[in-house]
């Protein structure tokens, strides 16, 4: 039975042809490649795959990175930062909003400050979880923009710009919450939980193909 890999996140399918879409990443059959070949059940040895690259005599050149920025880069993609770095805001994300949503309800100026420094923490590190990201988008998925990309792109966006506004509300009026517009509040940061679930459960599908 033959193996086909799916060039942009490395989905293996088995089976005699690719799959029309790759269940993970979504992208077209012409995505895919062909890694070997196995024997078939009457026992023959089926063809070495044609894509396979030829072998070679000896280790060929290895080829240094041309600057220290691509020698970090590689590093990143290499050990994972994205992964790993998407932690620090999708576990402190729950505790801020879960702050602010009692600080709400009971009137309590502690959760409130409580949640906003949370916050500051999920700022501080955002800008190197979106770069990551972008880096590992461009590296190690080749920038597909297929849907589950799109999703994952436009989760970030919506996930960074209401931890923003939250922000900012929060330093021109530390009262948000207890005013008028308080629920309107705690609706912006439902929707930046949302968003951050949403973009950390399509990464955990892109890196475990399930």
């Amino acid at each position: 039975m033959k193996k086909w890999q799916c060039s942009v996140c490395k989905y293996i399918h088995t089976g005699e042809t690719p799959p029309d879409k790759c269940p993970v990443c979504g992208v077209s059959s012409d995505k895919f490649v062909l890694l070997k070949a196995e024997s078939d059940a009457e026992g023959d040895t089926l063809p070495p795959a044609e894509s396979a690259p030829p072998k070679s005599s000896g280790p060929g050149p290895v080829t240094e990175p041309a600057n220290l920025y691509e020698k970090i880069i590689g590093i990143m993609v290499k050990h994972h930062a994205h992964p790993v770095s998407v932690h620090i805001p999708n576990g402190i994300l729950p505790v801020a909003v879960i702050l602010f949503i009692l600080a709400w309800a009971l009137g309590s100026e502690l959760f409130v400050k409580a949640g906003f420094i949370n916050l500051i923490f999920v700022i501080l590190a955002l800008p190197f979880v979106l770069f990551s990201g972008a880096i590992e988008w461009k590296k190690r998925y080749a920038q597909a923009l297929t849907t589950i990309f799109k999703i994952k792109i436009l989760a970030a966006a919506l996930t960074t710009t209401a931890c923003l506004i939250s922000v900012v509300w929060y330093l021109i009026n530390p009262l948000v919450l207890s005013s008028s517009k308080g629920w309107i509040f705690i609706l912006v940061n439902i929707v930046m939980l949302a968003s951050a679930g949403i973009a950390g459960h399509i990464g955990g599908k892109l890196v475990f193909k399930d």
